[in-house]
């Protein structure tokens, strides 16, 4: 074969295997309760580690959650001893790029005729939400009612004067903006999200970050360099999920 032939034949064949190396996403589990069994089951297994991701709370095999010493709440308190799987990237904040959630569909009716849209819509009619739903890279054990005070809002660094706007957790450092609608999570848990959003953005063409997002996780994972825990939990995922994440591939390489 012929130099000119051996280049044309590179050419044709390079997007193949740029398409072949690009990285992906959860491909093998749409479902967001299977993936809920399987870290209980799978992946938090050693009492090292049964850790909730904000506060530190220790949670055992049963999700029976241990609060820390001086944790309050003035909010969901129903919620306050269970164990929840926290979205680090808000399914809201993925699932609005799905036509699904913000117009509904032909099979989003319910019983009574009426149609629906949002996430209950986006996870009944489109395949790939549930997979990226369900991606157990982005989610996190968390007591149920820090959960549910944090809903959808983007993490940021707030201002340290305190307003009357903010919401804490006693001991527990995760401050809530309810007027701005943004969460300043402890600095425990500030390397970990760094790495999720920047996971997010680069194996879901779905999702991309904001600019002032990107700034913020890129200083972040530079502060709060990767754990020898988090490098262990990749690695079960991998093996359970199939796809490697690329982020901490290459910060793990050396743990």
């Amino acid at each position: 074969m012929d130099r000119t032939k051996i280049i044309l034949l590179s050419v044709a064949l390079f997007p193949t295997l740029a398409l072949a190396q690009a990285p992906q996403g959860n491909t093998t589990n749409p479902s967001f309760n299977k993936a809920k069994k399987i870290m209980q089951k799978q992946i938090y297994t050693n009492p090292a580690n049964m850790k909730t991701i904000y506060c530190g709370a220790n949670f055992d095999a049963d999700k029976d959650i241990t609060l820390p010493t001086g944790f309050t709440t003035e909010v969901y308190k129903k919620r306050v001893k269970r164990w929840e799987a926290e979205h680090v990237v808000p399914a809201e904040n993925f699932g609005r790029a799905f036509s699904e959630w913000r117009e509904g569909a032909k099979v989003c009716v319910d019983s009574k005729g009426k149609d629906f849209k949002g996430r209950k819509c986006a996870e009944k009619a489109n395949p790939e939400y549930r997979l990226m739903q369900s991606d157990l890279y982005n989610l996190y054990p968390a007591i149920g009612a820090v959960n549910a005070a944090r809903q959808n809002y983007n993490y940021v660094m707030l201002p340290k004067t305190a307003s009357k706007n903010y919401r804490s957790f006693g001991s527990c450092d995760m401050i809530i903006d309810k007027k701005d609608r943004d969460a300043q999570p402890p600095e425990r848990a500030r390397g970990v999200i760094a790495r999720t959003y920047m996971y997010f953005d680069t194996v879901y063409p779905k999702y991309k970050m904001s600019r002032q997002q990107r700034q913020l996780m890129t200083v972040w994972d530079k502060q709060y360099p990767v754990t020898k825990w988090e490098c262990e939990r990749a690695e079960k995922i991998r093996k359970i999920q199939g796809n490697v994440n690329p982020i901490l591939a290459a910060r793990c390489h050396n743990i």
